[in-house]
């Protein structure tokens, strides 16, 4: 598309973004129009609407055969969206929406994969993680997700590593495969350190003391999450989950006391 859509995204309002979308439709060619419906369609699954998504998306069904990979890829991404994503609720995944999702979502990944859309084709198998939930295939997905960010040259593919970092460790950790969760962990620590984002590397401090406990490291383990709790407290944004690794980790230690204590401010937060 000849504009970056992710200057125009705001994910955490998708009123928002919808609003931009629509106004950049106004000087945009055919096919980035196209595209832009997509994004717009997706503002509305954000919102839990799916169905108002997939009415849009179909508005330019007849179009997309016509159109540029890159839309064709994307209107498969965003009908698959509409389908399974982590907006919808347990009891909406059938096997047979399931089933749907998959097929848009491989659709998205074979266009992407001969359009050479790393990004894309990055995004299309972190989607199939939403279908395929057992451990294992979490772990397949994100190791070949993995595989073609770090082969990219393309940047808007490589900005995805630290967050397939994060996938794939946890997909380990899982598994119990605790010193492989840990190892990227700790590359995932890197790169967000590198991006300074200050909440994204808390919470990659997290997996990591997380992991350290589920390693019996305890001390390690306390070591972070008692940072993380001040630096959380400076920032004015305390965590609750900071909070639940707390009392785990004081009651393993024979800590009862502050244990308790923890586990009142987690529910505080949570009420």
């Amino acid at each position: 598309m000849a504009s970056d859509l992710s200057l125009l995204w705001d994910f955490t309002q998708p009123e928002l973004s919808e609003q931009r979308f629509r106004e950049a439709l106004a000087t945009a060619d055919p096919d980035d129009a196209l595209i832009l419906q997509t994004q717009i369609a997706r503002t509305y699954g954000l919102r839990g609407d799916f169905a108002r998504a997939q009415e849009i998306l179909q508005n330019i069904e007849s179009q997309i055969a016509a159109a540029s990979v890159e839309a064709r890829v994307r209107y498969e991404l965003e009908f698959g969206r509409t389908l399974a994503s982590a907006k919808h609720a347990a009891e909406s995944q059938t096997s047979d929406v399931k089933e749907q999702a998959r097929g848009r979502y491989l659709g998205a990944l074979e266009l992407a994969k001969a359009g050479q859309l790393d990004a894309l084709a990055i995004d299309a198998i972190h989607m199939l993680g939403f279908v395929d939930t057992a451990p294992e295939d979490q772990l397949k997905w994100g190791q070949e997700a993995l595989a073609i960010a770090l082969a990219s040259s393309q940047p808007a593919a490589r900005k995805w590593e630290a967050s397939l970092r994060n996938n794939v460790g946890y997909a380990f950790h899982q598994l119990k495969r605790y010193d492989d969760a840990l190892a990227h962990f700790q590359q995932a620590v890197l790169l967000r350190e590198r991006a300074d984002d200050a909440g994204a590397t808390r919470a990659a401090h997290w997996m990591i003391g997380w992991t350290l406990r589920a390693l019996n490291r305890l001390d390690e383990a306390l070591a972070i999450q008692l940072r993380l709790e001040r630096e959380c407290e400076a920032a004015g944004v305390p965590d609750p989950y900071v909070f639940d690794e707390l009392e785990a980790l004081c009651r393993a230690q024979g800590d009862e006391v502050q244990a308790k204590q923890y586990a009142q401010k987690r529910k505080q937060l949570t009420r």
